[in-house]
């Protein structure tokens, strides 16, 4: 991982309990090898369990379609994928049961592979929970019996309610479209078959998110209800948004031991009027690329996969208080095959993100020595280029070809869906406009015109292929702009990209008031709205699928 310059941010003396250890020496790699082994599945991000749910739905439609089984047991075999990853605290149940089903009912072609196949899905699934058994004693130790009262015990507990509304309202839908379908569905083809398989995947997920929930609630209110062990140790923002925890004596941020979701917590006062101040440092915060600085902190709890915990970290803000900070998803350990991947990826961004600055550096030299001395123009505007309209020509020509290769009533659903998506998206891509007078900035839209006042700019900036443009107010949802870009090709021809000289030119128009447009421009220049344009596009499409069906 990068290393972070300079000291950790010190935690005030008045947050630490009394005789709290630090997490250091020989505990925190003794924590590490009680982690399963490596090729046992242990997600460390959320792509990861998108990447499970895909698996899911994949083997699902495997199962149910060439392999004929039937729609109940495709469904469940396929969900022990997803379940392996992430809740393994359902396999050494469902895995024993499935495999009995299978023998006696036998739903398909293959089934004594899958049974077989279920065996080694048992034993991994073990294999994780005894592991986590490991860790919780061993961190354990590292408390030596110290503990403490986590600050939030006495406030509500929101852990886990999205997940129980969500993954109740998914079960409900799978469960009844199980029984409608039978009645209502089609009787023969593939539908007939694929359907109700969809219909017990969509039932199967909305039953591990609702497990997730109260396992999570759970888990979070027995931290609560009692003393917790409390462990010293570093944490920072990961480029993701979740936060590295590291070993207290690891100032350097080199081997982060796992990574957990969190949030703030709250005073719960409904009435309180949201600080201006802390809005902006999150907004900084959301925008920034990269890790956010070490910091001391305090761990409450018993860190181990899938555990609940909770952080009182100090500010990243100077003379602010520290920061008390609950977890909002499961712990998840870093194996070192995770770190040498976290390793790269971030060396990758970091290539990236110096090669971009040299790029963004260069555009603004360029623009400040055009402006060098000129007096204020009068209206400036940017809109889309040939770039973006050859970016939507392509994004139509995929999406024609998506829709060809369908046949039926498939082709008519589909192609209506795609029109109505592109009506929405295309006018932007290829007829977006921004115009600089002297009131501020104005963006056309499909509604209409919006406008930011120049005091009111919070950020203009070209991140990567995105223009974006946000204000101070939290009513204005940020502007922005996708092109794609090769900074290799850039620096080689010498190239600018029209992303990078129009963020530099309305930046020095922002920071400087006598670079700006001496007049204001009227109704017609400050950009019309795009719904006739949706509407053109609207029609065309229309007009193509029922000429062509």
């Amino acid at each position: 991982m990068s290393k972070s310059p300079g000291r950790p941010l010190p935690l005030p003396a008045a947050a630490v309990p009394a005789g709290a250890p630090s997490w250091s020496g020989d505990h925190p790699r003794r924590w590490l090898d009680a982690l399963p082994p490596r090729w046992v599945p242990s997600p460390s991000r959320t792509g990861h369990l998108m990447t499970a749910s895909a698996a899911a739905a994949g083997v699902t439609g495997l199962l149910a379609l060439p392999a004929g089984w039937r729609p109940w047991a495709a469904a469940l075999l396929a969900l022990h994928a997803l379940w392996l990853c992430a809740r393994p605290e359902i396999v050494p149940v469902s895995a024993p049961v499935l495999a009995a089903l299978l023998v006696v009912l036998r739903p398909g072609k293959l089934w004594p592979a899958a049974v077989l196949l279920l065996a080694p899905v048992w034993a991994v699934a073990v294999l994780r929970l005894v592991a986590r058994r490991r860790q919780r004693e061993r961190a354990r130790d590292a408390a030596g019996g110290v503990t403490a009262s986590p600050p939030d015990a006495d406030r509500p507990l929101p852990r886990g309610r999205f997940l129980i509304v969500c993954g109740g309202v998914l079960l409900a839908l799978g469960l009844g479209a199980v029984a409608v379908l039978p009645a209502h569905g089609p009787d023969t083809g593939e539908a007939a078959r694929a359907l109700p398989a969809l219909a017990w995947l969509v039932a199967g997920q909305g039953l591990t998110a609702l497990v997730s929930g109260l396992l999570g609630r759970r888990r979070a209110a027995a931290l609560r209800a009692a003393a917790a062990p409390v462990l010293r140790v570093l944490v920072r923002e990961g480029a993701d948004g979740d936060t590295e925890v590291f070993a207290a004596d690891d100032t350097a941020g080199v081997r982060p031991l796992f990574r957990v979701a969190v949030t703030e917590v709250q005073d719960g006062a409904p009435d309180d009027e949201v600080d201006e101040e802390e809005l902006e440092e999150f907004l900084e915060r959301v925008d920034r690329e990269g890790p956010g600085p070490l910091r001391e902190a305090v761990l409450y709890g018993v860190p181990c996969d899938g555990a609940e915990i909770l952080l009182v970290t100090a500010a990243e803000k100077a003379d602010a208080p520290p920061v008390p900070e609950r977890s909002s998803g499961p712990v998840r350990p870093l194996s070192e095959a995770s770190v040498r991947r976290l390793t790269a990826v971030d060396k990758r961004r970091q290539a990236r993100q110096t090669a971009y600055a040299e790029l963004r550096r260069s555009a603004g030299e360029a623009v400040l020595g055009e402006a060098d001395g000129a007096a204020p123009a009068g209206i400036r505007q940017w809109r889309a280029g040939l770039l973006h309209r050859l970016c939507a020509l392509v994004l139509v020509l995929w999406g024609s070809g998506l829709f060809w290769s369908e046949t039926g009533g498939w082709r008519h659903a589909l192609g209506a869906l795609a029109g109505f998506v592109g009506a929405l998206c295309l006018p932007h891509w290829l007829a977006w406009r921004i115009t600089a007078d002297s009131e501020g900035l104005w963006f056309n839209g499909l509604r209409g015109t919006r406008h930011i006042p120049w005091d009111q700019i919070r950020t203009v900036a070209c991140t990567g292929t995105e223009l974006k443009v946000d204000s101070r107010r939290a009513s204005f949802t940020p502007w922005s702009a996708t092109a794609p870009r090769w900074p290799w090709l850039e620096r080689r021809f010498g190239l600018l990209h029209p992303h990078e000289r129009t963020a530099s030119e309305i930046t020095a128009l922002w920071r400087d008031p006598s670079l700006r447009p001496s007049v204001p421009a009227d109704a017609g220049r400050r950009g019309r709205p795009l719904w006739p344009l949706a509407l053109v596009l609207a029609a065309g499409w229309t007009a193509a699928l029922l000429f062509l069906s």
